[in-house]
């Protein structure tokens, strides 16, 4: 086996030379341009780590049948609990980029035009990937347009693989522990009493969510098509959610929740991007083209990818009310089988 040496290893040579700065090609000084660089291709770096972890949690879901007390389960949330690690080392990193002022940046600005952070595709792909489609995003107008026809293809591939959350109502869908039999009669047993037990949990200015309740839960003729998640899909993630204290649920439990931690981090990363930009270049239109901080702030508004889990919290009850579940179901979910 030949030797292995650190800097051939780690391609340091390619890596290391990579930073080239258009206001020096230019004969202007701009010291800050070096840090600029080398942030966003650190960036793009972590983002080529994310897909590599999301790819791996997209594989495991595209099976036809996950055991949620396998290794499978478990590594999807570790997986994910990695992505929310890399999403906050990156939120926190805009603030290196904040140690350039205004001027500093002014000193090379005009110099990267139409050059973009509007232009990362792996950014695109790594959106498209989880589950943000393509009518939901905001300025679709020039979504695509400042990238190259190679470009476009790739990220229009990724839409046209089935996402992360479409691959999770699939596995949520499938839960058996609403359906009926073994443990109920009918299938809307546990929510038939969950829902008598949600309303007397309601005060005199919260009862207006009785109807929600419905309309997630109950009301299949009429259940919005707009929705990601499924009627089935939400029952079974609320009762996760619920009954996450039985061990059998604690892993499917934790992989929701780290969802609900990448959309968060994703919005936190928009909103600080947001101030950063206006703190930068003001009201000044991006060098790509978008309308800079306005954008990024419609943006951090509108494109969370898993708000629908975040919605269900509005429907729990709390632990001394919940409904008692029948002995069979609690002894397989403690993983205690009858002799």
């Amino acid at each position: 086996m030949k030797p292995v040496y650190y800097s051939e290893y780690l391609q340091l040579d390619k890596i290391l030379q990579a930073q080239e700065e258009e206001s020096k090609k230019n004969g202007v000084r701009a010291d800050d341009e070096m840090l600029f660089i080398i942030i966003h291709q650190s960036y793009e770096l972590w983002f080529k780590q994310i897909l590599h972890e999301v790819g791996i949690v997209r594989e495991i879901f595209l099976k036809h049948q996950i055991e949620d007390n396998s290794s499978d389960m478990n590594v999807a949330v570790h997986r994910l609990r990695r992505v929310v690690k890399i999403l906050e080392m990156l939120v926190s990193k805009l603030g290196i980029l904040e140690t350039m002022t205004p001027l500093d940046f002014l000193d090379f600005r005009d110099f990267l035009r139409p050059a973009s952070g509007f232009q990362s595709i792996q950014f695109k792909i790594m959106e498209a990937l989880l589950g943000l489609p393509f009518d939901k995003r905001f300025g679709q107008h020039y979504y695509l347009s400042q990238l190259t026809q190679d470009d476009v293809d790739r990220v229009k591939k990724a839409e046209s693989e089935v996402s992360l959350l479409s691959l999770i109502n699939d596995w949520l869908k499938r839960m058996p522990f609403l359906q009926e039999g073994p443990y109920w009669k009918d299938a809307d047993d546990f929510f038939k009493g969950y829902r008598s037990a949600y309303v007397a949990s309601l005060t005199e200015g919260e009862k207006q969510n009785i109807h929600g309740f419905d309309m997630v839960f109950m009301d299949r003729e009429n259940y919005a098509e707009t929705r990601r998640l499924s009627i089935d899909s939400n029952r079974a993630a609320l009762f996760i959610m619920l009954y996450r204290d039985y061990p059998l649920l604690n892993a499917p439990y934790q992989f929701i929740n780290a969802l609900l931690d990448i959309d968060e981090l994703l919005a936190q990363w928009r909103y600080r991007h947001m101030n950063m930009v206006q703190r930068m270049i003001g009201r000044r239109i991006g060098t790509g083209g978008s309308t800079g901080a306005d954008y990024l702030k419609a943006a951090a508004d509108t494109h969370y990818i898993f708000k629908e889990f975040a919605d269900l919290t509005s429907f729990l009850i709390q632990r001394r009310l919940l409904p008692e579940l029948p002995p069979e179901l609690k002894a397989h979910l403690s993983f205690h089988h009858p002799a």
